[in-house]
C-alpha cells in the first residue's frame, strides 16, 4: 500500500534584491627589488586582459567564480550552490511550497507545488520540466501563471536533475525516471484534498516525452496533456550522424556517464530573444554540459518508441510548438496531431517561434501560448466539473 504522501511544507518567501555587490578590497603593491629600466618596463607593459563577467554590476565577483566554478555532479553541491545563489534568484523564483521525500528507489526527490489565491482549485496540472531545466526557474513563472488562473500545480526534479539526487544529466533508464514521475504524481492525486478534481499533464520539451510516457504507462488516469514543444523527435540537425551514432551507442556500454555527446549551443538554438537567452545562466543548477552518453542514447531510443506510438496517445491534447523549432521536429507534433485516437485534441503553431515559446520568445507570443493554454484547460475543467456534478 502506498504510504500516505508527506504534507508540503509551506515556505512563504518574499522577493528579496540581489546581494549587495562587495568592492575589490585594495593591497598594497610590495616595494620592488628590481632596477629602474626593468620597473619601467613593467610599468609599460600593458595588463593581461580580463575575461568579461558574466554577471557584472548583478552579482558579486566572489560568488559568480564559486558558483560558475563549482562541480554539480551531485546533489549536495547543487543544494549547495542553489542556497548560495538563492537571493540572486528569488527575485525570479518564489517558492510557495517544496519539500524533499525519499521515493519508492529510495531516490530523495525536490517537488513543487503553487496554489491559486482566494478561489477553490479547478484541477490539477502536473508538470514535467525539459532536459536543460529544473521546477525552480523558467517553469516557476510557467507554473504561477497557471496557479493563479485557478489550478493547482505539481512538479519535480527528476532524479539527476536541479535539486533532486543523483549524479547531474544523467537518465540510465527512461523508464526508470517515467516510474519515478507516474509514482510521485500518483502520490499526489491520491492527497484527499485532491481527490476528484480533474488531473491534466503538462510536458515541455523532453518533459513531453515524459508525459506522453506516463500516459501510456496510465492510459486511463489522466484528463489530458498539454504539450509545449514535445520531445517526440529530436530535430535531425541536432542529432550527430548515423555513424557517430554507432560508435557513441557502443561507447555507452563502456562509459555511460561521460560526457562526449557533440552538441550545439541549445540555448542558442531554443531561445529567439538574446536577453531571454542570456537568463538561462541565472539558472545555475541546470544541465548545460554536453550530454552523457548513456543519457543521449536513452533519449534518442525514447524518441524512436513515442515515434512508432503516436496512434496509441488516446486522451484529450493540445500540442504547443514553434514553427521554427530547431531542437524537437514541430513534424513530428502534427504527426501526433494527425494520429492521437482522441477527436478532442488541438494543434497550435507559432509562425518563427523557436523552441522555448514559454521562455525564449518575445512577450506576445510568450502570452499568447500560456492564453491558450489555460483556455484550454478552462474549457476542459469545466467540461469535467459538469460530468461530475
Amino acid at each position: 500500500m502506498a504510504s500516505k504522501p508527506r504534507a508540503f511544507a509551506k515556505v512563504f518567501l518574499p522577493a528579496l534584491p540581489p546581494p549587495p555587490l562587495l568592492t575589490a578590497p585594495v593591497f598594497s603593491r610590495r616595494p620592488t627589488t628590481r632596477g629602474a629600466g626593468a620597473a619601467a618596463m613593467s610599468a609599460a607593459a600593458p595588463a593581461p586582459a580580463q575575461a568579461p563577467r558574466k554577471w557584472e554590476g548583478l552579482v558579486d565577483e566572489a560568488l559568480e567564480r564559486e558558483v560558475l566554478g563549482a562541480c554539480l555532479d551531485q546533489a549536495p553541491e547543487r543544494r549547495r550552490i542553489r542556497e548560495a545563489f538563492k537571493n540572486v534568484q528569488l527575485s525570479i523564483d518564489h517558492c510557495l511550497f517544496k519539500s524533499y521525500e525519499r521515493n519508492s528507489r529510495g531516490v530523495e526527490i525536490f517537488s513543487k507545488c503553487w496554489f491559486p489565491e482566494n478561489r477553490s482549485m479547478r484541477a490539477i496540472v502536473c508538470l514535467c520540466h525539459g532536459y536543460g531545466d529544473t521546477c525552480t526557474f523558467f517553469l516557476d513563472g510557467v507554473a504561477r501563471k497557471i496557479a493563479s488562473a485557478g489550478y493547482g500545480v505539481f512538479a519535480l526534479d527528476y532524479p539527476g536533475f536541479g535539486l533532486s539526487e543523483g549524479l547531474h544529466g544523467y537518465i540510465p533508464s527512461f523508464d526508470t525516471l517515467v516510474d519515478d514521475v507516474s509514482e510521485h504524481f500518483s502520490k499526489v492525486k491520491g492527497n484527499p484534498e485532491y481527490r476528484g478534481l480533474p488531473s491534466f499533464l503538462f510536458g515541455q520539451s523532453m518533459g513531453g516525452a515524459v508525459a506522453l510516457k506516463v500516459h501510456f504507462k496510465q492510459p486511463n488516469e489522466w484528463n489530458g496533456a498539454i504539450l509545449v514543444a514535445p520531445m517526440c523527435k529530436i530535430a535531425d540537425d541536432v542529432v550527430p550522424p548515423w555513424p557517430i551514432q554507432q560508435v557513441l551507442i557502443f561507447m555507452a556500454k563502456l562509459l555511460p556517464k561521460e560526457k562526449l555527446v557533440p552538441q550545439k549551443d541549445l540555448a542558442e538554438l531554443a531561445f529567439k530573444e538574446n536577453k531571454k537567452q542570456e537568463q538561462c545562466s541565472f539558472n545555475v543548477i541546470a544541465y548545460k554540459d554536453k550530454p552523457r552518453l548513456r543519457t543521449a542514447l536513452e533519449m534518442l531510443k525514447t524518441t524512436q518508441e513515442i515515434e512508432r506510438r503516436l496512434e496509441e496517445v488516446s486522451l484529450p491534447l493540445i500540442i504547443l510548438h514553434g514553427e521554427a523549432d530547431l531542437v524537437t521536429d514541430p513534424a513530428v507534433s502534427k504527426a501526433l496531431y494527425e494520429k492521437a485516437k482522441n477527436q478532442d485534441k488541438k494543434l497550435c503553431l507559432y509562425e518563427g517561434a523557436y523552441h522555448a515559446i514559454l521562455d525564449g520568445e518575445p512577450d506576445e507570443t510568450i502570452f499568447q501560448v500560456l492564453d491558450d493554454i489555460i483556455s484550454w484547460l478552462d474549457q476542459h475543467s469545466t467540461r469535467e466539473e459538469g460530468m461530475s456534478s
